[in-house]
């Protein structure tokens, strides 16, 4: 048979998937330029059990979102009709797996399905765009026409699997082999058969070969970039040198997102966690499926032994070697974590109170030895407590987090940011006399003061106050406190002399505006 006879013919099979009737009308009124939000979510509602899922997933961390959300109504406004026709779509296919009755592994398609969704979102959420839900769909069906013709023609592909074990094939070499036709065609064929729009259908038709995709249309290039990505990840757990997918994923995933290694670690360390997390909202069971990092950890542990004889190749002592070295890691990034929790001040990430306290003492000290100045700067951000009272606590907290990025970006890498408490900060400031801290601190002035702070929309502007003092602990004879003191004196009169200025303390108790 031609390729067009064999999709003709699995589309008329009596054991093709079919969608439920919530999700096809949807399609089907979703490309209806009059459709409203209304319509979708009165369509939706009349599937009580299909509601009751979306709520749970909506109001779940897979979206994060602040409020709680109650209605299906509410759930459409808020996420768009993309969103939730991905959600019904998601819903429609992701089903617990089928009895393994005609050879076909259903729960480890099912699995990797998963996987390739939650990575696809994870990677359109990485680049910042739009519709990562639409990403999620697009992932899950890239292999639907594998579970197609496992169904619909389950004694050839019984073949097709055997090629691929035994002789190590491509699964689309080994399908037009067996079959005259691979998963990509049959897939695309079918979803276009149900009316999907083309963000949907290309990256099934394109996703082993997204350089072949002819468009024009941005996003349906990106989400089919992104899927292939997801594709070649997914083939971790399958092949005997995952270190070289590692490797390929990443150079793919640079060149095609502009994605830096930071992010691709983040992304990598997160994207186990994240498939379990998700599994649970769409009531799947993902059993035993390893991380990333576990997953190159054991083939590591393998390639070292392979130099003993076969009865010590033992598989349970590669994993608990690999089980311990996981635990050592894990731990030893839940000490770095706790230490984190201990030092840093979690809305701003700055240092908090007590390790400036702490600072400050080492180098008071370090100064006494070494015969160095040490400057400290008090700052205030001015008229606060107005600002959160007219524009909101949310705002405000922006604000806080901004400027201590502004203010961290300025300083040099032994220099110290802290928040002394509420919109208060300190900065020291080793091995610097009190005119190159003035510096500083106008510097930093000049800068916040003309800094949009832009939050959902609204842009804000802010100014600072400055209070700067130093110190020569080998012939000062003043205390760390006196000295905590003097910057806040100092502040004092910056915020009484107008705000929005920088003075400077001197012992003799001059000031020294700028």
């Amino acid at each position: 048979m031609t390729k067009e006879e064999i999709l003709d013919f699995v589309l008329h099979s009596d054991n093709l998937p079919t969608l439920s009737t919530v999700a096809s009308r949807l399609v089907s009124i979703t490309t209806d330029e009059e459709t409203t939000i209304n319509d979708i979510a009165n369509l939706i509602s009349k599937d009580i059990s299909l509601s009751a899922k979306i709520l749970k997933v909506v109001n779940s961390s897979f979206y994060s979102f602040p409020q709680r959300i109650s209605t299906i109504q509410q759930a459409s406004s808020i996420l768009g009709t993309n969103a939730v026709r991905s959600l019904v779509l998601s819903f429609s296919f992701l089903k617990p797996a089928a009895k393994n009755k005609d050879g076909f592994d259903y729960t480890l398609f099912w699995e990797k399905s998963l996987f390739e969704a939650v990575a696809s979102r994870m990677l359109m959420s990485a680049v910042e765009a739009e519709d990562s839900e639409e990403g999620f769909v697009a992932g899950l069906l890239q292999n639907l026409g594998v579970l197609i013709l496992a169904r619909s023609l389950p004694d050839q592909y019984k073949k097709v699997e055997q090629l691929i074990n035994d002789e190590e094939m491509n699964r689309c070499n080994a399908e037009k082999v067996i079959i005259g036709t691979d998963h990509t065609y049959i897939g695309g064929g079918v979803v276009k058969s149900w009316g999907f729009p083309a963000v949907l259908v290309d990256p099934v038709l394109f996703h082993h070969e997204p350089h072949k995709l002819k468009t024009k249309d941005k996003k349906v290039k990106l989400i089919t970039e992104i899927v292939a990505l997801s594709g070649i990840l997914s083939t971790i757990y399958s092949v005997k040198k995952p270190d070289k997918v590692i490797a390929r994923f990443k150079l793919q995933a640079k060149r095609r997102l502009q994605l830096t290694d930071k992010k691709l670690d983040d992304f990598l360390d997160r994207v186990h966690t994240e498939v379990q997390e998700t599994a649970t909202l769409f009531d799947l069971t993902i059993i035993n499926q390893k991380s990333v990092a576990e997953v190159l950890q054991i083939a590591n542990a393998e390639l070292s032994v392979l130099n003993l004889s076969y009865e010590q190749m033992n598989r349970s002592l590669v994993e608990k070697t690999v089980k311990l070295k996981m635990l050592t890691d894990e731990l030893e990034k839940k000490n770095k974590f706790l230490e984190k929790l201990a030092n840093v001040d979690g809305l701003t990430e700055a240092y908090n109170h007590r390790y400036f306290q702490d600072f400050l003492d080492r180098e008071i000290s370090r100064s006494e030895r070494n015969y160095y100045t040490l400057s400290v700067i008090m700052v205030d951000l001015d008229n606060f407590k107005k600002f959160n009272d007219k524009y909101g606590h949310q705002a405000g907290d922006y604000v806080l987090r901004q400027f201590s990025d502004i203010s961290r970006n300025m300083l040099r890498e032994y220099d110290l940011f802290a928040r002394y408490g509420g919109e208060e900060f300190v900065l020291v400031l080793p091995e610097t006399n009190v005119e190159e801290a003035q510096k500083v601190a106008e510097k930093l002035r000049e800068t916040v003061a003309t800094t949009p702070f832009q939050h959902e929309c609204e842009t804000y502007y802010v100014t600072a106050s400055f209070g700067v003092v130093e110190m020569s602990p080998a012939t000062d004879k003043f205390s760390k406190n006196d000295l905590i003191g003097y910057a806040d004196k100092a502040l004092y009169e910056a915020k009484k002399k107008g705000r929005n200025r920088v003075v400077v303390y001197s012992g003799k108790k001059r000031w020294f505006t700028k």
